[in-house]
């Protein structure tokens, strides 16, 4: 399937958008490890713990939209 006007489908950039943003609430709870805390919200008493349970629960929808932009991009390449 040829691309008629080379343009990328909007599918890639709400992808690489949502790996964007859940990539960086990954690094920002990795280095700022009491930034809920700082928003008022305070679910773990200072343990930390909702804070890891962020890093754990998000780690894996950041790499399955980065390899799925990924892909989406190697198809817009290869459609041209």
């Amino acid at each position: 399937m040829k691309s008629s006007d080379g343009k990328v489908r909007a599918r890639f950039w709400i992808e690489s958008a949502l790996a964007a943003l859940t990539g960086a609430l990954v690094v920002l709870t990795l280095f700022w490890h009491d930034w809920l805390e700082a928003l008022g919200f305070d679910p773990d008493n200072h343990s930390g713990a909702a804070e890891w349970l962020i890093v754990g629960a998000l780690f894996v929808p950041f790499v399955a939209f980065a390899v799925s932009a990924r892909l989406e991009w190697r198809r817009h390449l290869l459609a041209q």
